[in-house]
């Protein structure tokens, strides 16, 4: 988020992924990341919101992630014509590119924006 914050890096979202993000920060797991970070839920969605580009795709013509919710996350990159893909899904790290946009996990996308710093 430092890095959206500075203009190092666009965020981009969607609708659909803001909506999945306000679902799942909710459990239980993000709990000790909040408190570290010395933030809540709320704050949290509220920076995601204000900092996010958000664009709303159109759907792919075909499935190709196993968990299909997450061809979303596909859609919107190929809509915002990604440079990269961050995520902690194994439904999408396990394609590793699609249509030529790689998929990192977070720490794998941190370390190719100090690259690119």
């Amino acid at each position: 988020m430092e890095h959206v914050r500075n203009g190092t890096v666009t965020l981009i979202s969607s609708p659909a992924l803001l909506g999945e993000l306000a679902r799942v920060i909710d459990r239980p797991k993000f709990d000790v990341i909040l408190l570290r970070t010395n933030t809540s839920r709320a704050q949290t969605l509220a920076e995601v919101r204000l900092l996010a580009e958000v664009i709303d795709p159109p759907p792919l013509t075909k499935q190709v992630c196993r968990d299909k919710d997450d061809d979303a996350v596909l859609a919107l990159a190929i809509a915002a014509q990604a440079d990269i893909v961050i995520s902690g899904d194994d439904d999408l790290l396990c394609l590793a590119r699609f249509e030529g946009i790689p998929i990192l996990t977070p720490a794998q996308g941190l370390q190719r924006v100090l690259e690119s710093l």
